[in-house]
């Protein structure tokens, strides 16, 4: 069975409370069962974390590399920030998506440089929780 690993970043653990007029009110914990529902009717497994550690969301791109077939990444604020977050992901061979669940481009200009982008396969911003769900889809298609 084909793994996805569903990668967070910072402070994405208050999601639900953390400025639901930007972020909306799901929880991380609902988007961590509508995965796992999705992807067991996809035929895929998930592994899902989240970490606001720079260096725990590391070993899990590092983790990926032998057990995983793609990566969704929701970087949060490590997303501008983090050379290495991006290192790691130049090193994770199969497909990636970078995650936001905002549209980061309408918000304020330090938010609208990712350093991820350019490695990644794929980016999806402003679908808001649901896009985690449009992005396991995409990955089921993009791991076939």
């Amino acid at each position: 069975m084909r793994t996805i690993f569903i990668l967070n970043g910072p402070n994405l653990n208050l999601l639900g409370q953390r400025e639901p007029e930007i972020y909306g009110r799901t929880t991380l914990d609902e988007i961590r069962g509508w995965c796992e529902a999705d992807a067991a009717d996809l035929g895929l497994a998930v592994d899902f974390r989240q970490s606001n550690f720079e260096g725990e969301i590391i070993e899990a791109i590092h983790a990926a590399r032998t057990h995983a077939a793609g990566i969704v990444i929701n970087p949060a604020g490590y997303t501008f920030t983090s050379v290495a977050i991006l290192d790691a992901l130049k090193m994770f061979a199969g497909p990636k998506i970078e995650l936001h669940i905002s549209n980061v481009h309408q918000r304020e200009a330090i938010y609208h440089k990712s350093l991820v982008s350019p490695v990644v396969t794929a980016v999806m911003a402003g679908f808001g929780a649901q896009g985690y769900r449009l992005a396991l889809r995409a990955m089921a298609e993009m791991t076939a």
